[in-house]
C-alpha cells in the first residue's frame, strides 16, 4: 500500500506492567519493547504494535485498508464469557461465537481516523483503540483475521511470559546461507554498494541497480531460508525489474522469508574490488543494509580486499560480494 505510515504508540507509562521505566522501554530480554515493535513493522516492505506481530498480519491489515478504509486484526474468543451484573454476580453467558479480541496494528485511512477521533474528544470518550473511534464516527472496520502470538505486553505475568517465549527461541533452529554476485562495470549508472550511492565513481552493469552487495545478501538470506535465488525472484528479462532498487527488493525477500518463519540474526559481507576506497562509507553502508534486512547495524559485518592484480577483478573490470547470512527459523513453522 502506497504511502502506508506506521505510528508506534509509546508515550504511556503502562501503570498495570508496573516497575520503575514506561511500559514501551522495558527490556525483553535485554531489548527494550517499543525497539522490537519497530523492528517488527520494518521487517513488512509496505511500512516504514506488538513485539511479536508478523509481517502477514500487517500485510492483511493494510490490504484491508486498501480495500475498506480501516481494519483491525481480531482472533476468537475461545473461553467463555461470562457477564458481571456489576454486584459480584453473573448476570448472563454471552455467545462467544460473534465475540472477538482485537490486537494492533490496527489501520485506517488518514483522513477517517483523524475524523473518528476528533469526534470522540469532542464527545468527550476515552475510546481504548483506533477501532472503538471509527466504530463511533460510523465508519466500516473491517476485521481481519489476527494471531494468536501477537500478544500484548500488559502486565508482569505478561512480560514474563514474553521472556521466556524469547529465551526459548534460542532452541529453534539456525540455519545458514552464503551468498555471492559480481557485476562489471558500465551500463552508464551511478555505483550503488550496499544502498549507498558513490558519486563520481563508474556504475555496474546489470538489470537491477547491480547492487553487488545487496544482491549477495539476498541470495545468502534466501539459500539459508531453503529458497530459489534472487535470479529465480526477479527474473533479469522481467521488465518490472529494469533499474530496480535493490533495497526495496530486499525487503521484500525479508518479508517473504518471515512469512514463512525465518528471522534474519545477521549478516557478513566481503567485498571483493580494487575500486572504490569503501573505509569511509563503511559505517553507511552498514547501517543502509540494516535497514533494508531489519536488523541492527550491530549484526552486519562488512569488510573489502582486493584480488592483487589477479585475474578480472584484480584487473579492475568488476566487483563481486560474498555474503553469509544466519537465520533463525522456528520449529513450529511450516
Amino acid at each position: 500500500m502506497s504511502g502506508a505510515v506506521a505510528v508506534v504508540v509509546a508515550a504511556g507509562r503502562g501503570t498495570r506492567l508496573g516497575g520503575a521505566v514506561p511500559k514501551a522501554f522495558v527490556p525483553i530480554d535485554g531489548r527494550p519493547l517499543v525497539e522490537r515493535s519497530v523492528e517488527a513493522l520494518l521487517a513488512c516492505p509496505e511500512v516504514a504494535a506488538r513485539p511479536f506481530v508478523r509481517v502477514a498480519t500487517i500485510a492483511a491489515v493494510l490490504d484491508a485498508v486498501r480495500r475498506h478504509g480501516a481494519a483491525v486484526p481480531v482472533i476468537p474468543v475461545p473461553d467463555t464469557v461470562k457477564q458481571d451484573d456489576g454486584r459480584g454476580f453473573v448476570a448472563g453467558t454471552l455467545d462467544r461465537a460473534s465475540l472477538r479480541l482485537a490486537q494492533t496494528p490496527q489501520g485506517a485511512r488518514r483522513a477517517l481516523l483523524l475524523d473518528a477521533l476528533r469526534k470522540a474528544a469532542a464527545d468527550g470518550i476515552d475510546v481504548t483503540d483506533e477501532a472503538q473511534a471509527l466504530e463511533r464516527a460510523g465508519f466500516p472496520v473491517a476485521a481481519v483475521a489476527g494471531d494468536p502470538g501477537n500478544v500484548k505486553i500488559t502486565t508482569p505475568r505478561d512480560r514474563d511470559e514474553a521472556e521466556r517465549r524469547i529465551s526459548g527461541e534460542a532452541h529453534d533452529l539456525l540455519r545458514i546461507g552464503h551468498g555471492y554476485d559480481i557485476h562489471r562495470f558500465g551500463g552508464g549508472r551511478p555505483l550503488i554498494l550496499g544502498g549507498v550511492l558513490f558519486d563520481g565513481e563508474p556504475g555496474l552493469s546489470g538489470h537491477s541497480d547491480a547492487d553487488v552487495v545487496l544482491h549477495a545478501a539476498m541470495d545468502a538470506v534466501l539459500g539459508a531460508a531453503g529458497l530459489p535465488d534472487i535470479g529465480h525472484r526477479f527474473p533479469p528479462g522481467d521488465p518490472r525489474f529494469a533499474g530496480a532498487s535493490s533495497s526495496v527488493l530486499a525487503r521484500e525477500v525479508v518479508a517473504e522469508v518471515t512469512f514463512r518463519g525465518c528471522a534474519v540474526v545477521n549478516l557478513d559481507l566481503t567485498l571483493l574490488a580494487e575500486r572504490p576506497r569503501i573505509g569511509p562509507r563503511v559505517e553507511a553502508m552498514r547501517s543502509a543494509v540494516a535497514a533494508c534486512f531489519g536488523i541492527p547495524a550491530a549484526r552486519v559485518g562488512l569488510k573489502a580486499t582486493t584480488h592483487e592484480g589477479l585475474g578480472a577483478l584484480g584487473r579492475g573490470e568488476g566487483i563481486a560480494c560474498h555474503a553469509i547470512a544466519l537465520l533463525r527459523w522456528r520449529r513450529d513453522a511450516s
